[in-house]
């Protein structure tokens, strides 16, 4: 197919020139990048990569097309996508089509044949910024529209996208059976692969809106608190509902946006990083054991190592840049981590975590 000629604007004024893949059109968001070399698809539909249009640092993406069973949730959920080449076809006997297809399906605007290369080494100097992707603004005078546009678009810090995304009512995940723990995932943007992983440790999950108030959350063995996207502090009424989950004395496990949230819920504060963790490399280290685990990860706010009360132990530490990737409520089954143990994409490492919320729940 011809491809249209297409620009990639950041809010500082830098432009980057390539074609379009995807959708014709324009699209807005908080531009981050990922440097995970697979993994595509759960990329493009995990929610908390809402808001976002993501740059993969791999050179070829999309060579194993798109199977529908490795989707994180139900549509393409990223603002926009970039890479250095996306290939039209495909090599996988799991493919069921192409990702170019895929895109244009879900409406995504995508870019490609830009350098990617000057675009990453320009974001983690600058810092992830608002940007646009466009088929539509691609000359002189579009581009100077095209930024005048970015720079009136809302910023991620105070962005509560968590409640944009997620299921709207109660849900039922997997099967149920008699003696099996209850426990309550509150819907932040979570993975499906999040909730396999639940279910596989023999518990029974079922899944609730962001805004459920702890009242309606009665009667569960346990709670979990999942990924998501945007600024945890634009969230308080989930905050005061995790406060009270806590307060019940019941196990608490928290991933991601999860895991930031609990840490306001006790006492803790957040701030946004400069560039986000986005990959399936990052080494972190158990402060208990001096294991390392290499993780996955995804995202722009962190909990501040500094800020964590006396009741809160700090149990996991990146070892890239020293920031806080888990904590636990001392003496009670309450704990949390940054990183993405479910790990779709990346290392399993990190599958133990899953084991010990359900052996705090009685899965032996």
């Amino acid at each position: 197919m011809t491809e249209l000629p297409a620009v990639l604007v950041l809010e500082d004024g830098r432009a980057f020139e390539g074609a379009g893949f995807g959708a014709p059109g324009t699209a807005f968001g908080e531009v981050v990048f990922n440097t995970a070399m697979a993994g595509y698809e759960e990329t493009l539909t995990d929610p908390s990569y809402r808001g976002q249009i993501v740059v993969m640092t791999a050179s070829h993406v999309g060579n194993y097309g798109i199977t529908g069973d490795d989707a994180e949730s139900d549509r393409i959920q990223v603002a926009g996508f970039a890479a250095r080449h996306f290939p039209e076809r495909f090599s996988n006997v799991r493919g069921r089509k192409g990702l170019g297809e895929a895109l244009r399906e879900a409406g995504t605007v995508a870019i490609h044949g830009l350098d990617t290369r000057a675009l990453v080494r320009h974001l983690r100097s600058r810092g992830a910024m608002r940007g646009a992707v466009s088929t539509e603004e691609v000359d002189g005078a579009g581009r100077a529209r095209l930024l005048a546009r970015v720079l009136e678009q809302p910023p991620m810090t105070g962005a509560a996208l968590a409640l944009e995304v997620g299921t709207r009512v109660p849900r039922a995940w997997g099967e149920h059976a008699p003696g099996r723990p209850r426990v309550a995932a509150l819907d932040y943007g979570i993975k499906r692969n999040i909730l396999r992983h639940l279910a596989a440790r023999g518990l029974d999950v079922t899944v609730f809106p962001a805004t459920t108030p702890a009242a309606d959350l009665t009667g569960f063995d346990g709670y979990f608190l999942s990924n998501g996207p945007g600024d945890p502090a634009a969230l308080p009424s989930c905050v005061a509902t995790i406060r009270t989950l806590v307060e019940t004395g019941k196990p608490v496990f928290g991933i991601c946006l999860g895991h930031q949230l609990l840490g306001l819920a006790l006492g803790a504060r957040t701030f946004k990083l400069k560039f986000g963790h986005r990959g399936v490399n990052h080494p972190v280290r158990d402060l208990a054991t001096g294991a390392v685990s290499i993780t996955s990860q995804n995202h722009g706010f962190a909990v501040d190592p500094d800020s964590l009360p006396a009741s809160l132990e700090l149990t996991h530490l990146n070892l890239n840049d020293g920031t806080c990737e888990g904590f636990r409520l001392a003496g009670r089954p309450v704990f949390a981590v940054q990183y993405h143990p479910e790990s779709a994409p990346g290392p399993h490492d990190s599958d133990p975590l899953f084991v010990e919320f359900a052996r705090a729940l009685g899965v032996s």
